[in-house]
Formats: structure tokens, sequence, C-alpha cells
């Protein structure tokens, strides 16, 4: 016996690769997870539903959606806008491209119009959402949904409820004082039947209080 002590290596070596041993683990989970035929995920969900609930820790979410509390358990990567549509069941903000470019998942957030799909729920922790389902106070629509109908701001209809909720923010935001300023300040949401001088027609008789321009 020498009388040396065991080769071990330092405590902060030691947590490091522990570290990376579990991301190592996490890593390949999820990459399983992803990659996995829908058949074989559903076969096998009941038994990877604990696996997976370890790699996506649940966050608690505490939110006003149109005048309703709620109080809710998330994942971290979950947007607002599958929170809405999967969750609360609240299917009038749209999915369209999913990559905030064509606004038709528009939804206002303590009164500013944001696009939901690139919001992360868990950052709307405390804050008040209004999405289409909430302008209409009962059976009375709100002047804006009256506009669009009206003055037939739309056709297939997908675009709409994200041109409501812009339009609606764009007034209030004081970017309604000309033909040109509305088309600049909604050229956010995408119209792909092409119904754009509607809308603006629609949009500037609410901003001058219901009165054709």
């Amino acid at each position: 016996m020498s009388g040396k002590k065991p080769c071990t290596p330092p405590e902060s070596e030691r947590i490091s690769n522990g570290t990376r041993r579990d991301f190592i683990k996490k890593s390949s989970l999820i990459t399983a997870v992803a990659l996995a035929p829908g058949t074989v995920v559903k076969a096998a969900e009941n038994q990877w539903d604990e696996r997976v609930a370890g790699v996506f820790e649940k966050i608690s979410l505490h939110v006003d959606v149109n005048g309703v509390k709620h109080n809710l358990l998330v994942e971290p990567r979950v947007t607002l806008l599958d929170l809405l549509r999967e969750e609360l069941g609240l299917t009038g903000t749209k999915k369209g491209c999913d990559r905030g470019q064509c606004g038709a998942c528009t939804v206002h957030v303590n009164g500013v119009r944001v696009n939901s799909c690139l919001s992360l729920a868990v950052t709307n922790d405390g804050k008040k959402i209004t999405t289409i389902e909430g302008l209409a106070n009962g059976e009375d629509l709100h002047p804006m949904q009256e506009a669009f109908i009206k003055h037939d701001g739309f056709q297939c209809g997908y675009c709409t409820s994200g041109q409501i909720m812009s339009a609606v923010a764009l007034i209030k935001e004081g970017h309604a004082n000309s033909e040109l300023e509305i088309r600049e300040f909604m050229s956010g949401n995408i119209c792909r039947c092409g119904a754009y001088p509607n809308i603006v027609n629609a949009i500037q008789e609410v901003k001058n209080g219901g009165q054709p321009s």
C-alpha cells in the first residue's frame, strides 16, 4: 500500500459530469418523442407519460381570459395560441403560419395586440387576455364586428378574427387617421382572399363613429 488516496475528480467536475449525463438522457428522450410515429407514441403514451412529464416540468400560470380567471399548469414550451385553442377551447383565434407572419392569431394582452403564436403562455402570467370571443357584449356584436359584416370585410373568414382584433387595437393606438396609415399599420395581417379595401372601409367607419368615410 502506497498510502495514496484514491484518485477522484474534484466535486465541481463530478457535478458537471452528472449534469451532462442528465442532459443527454433528457435530450435522447425528447428526440425519441419527436421522431416516433404518431401511432407508436399513442400506443406507448400510458407508459411514457411520467417520463415525458419529468422532462417537461409544468409551471403554474394565472391568466384572465375574456374576463374569466384561469389557474393552470402548463409546459414552458406551450405558446399562448396553443393554450387558447387546445386548453381553453377558444378556437376563434386561428393558427395560420405559426411564425408571426400572417396575423391570424392576433389577440390583445393587457390591451396591446400580439401574435399569440410567438408568445409563450408562461410569459403572460397575471395578464388580461382578450380574444375574438371576448369582443362581443353578450348577443351584441362589437362595432368592428358589425362593420366587417356590413362592408364584407372577409371572404373565406380564416383571417377575420385576427383582422378584427388588429383593427380594434389600431384605432386605440391612434393609427387610423387615413387610408394609407390604416394599410400601413394593418400590414401584419394578411388576407389571401384580398378583401383589403373592404377591411379599410370597415375600420374607417368605426373610426368615424359609425359613419361611412
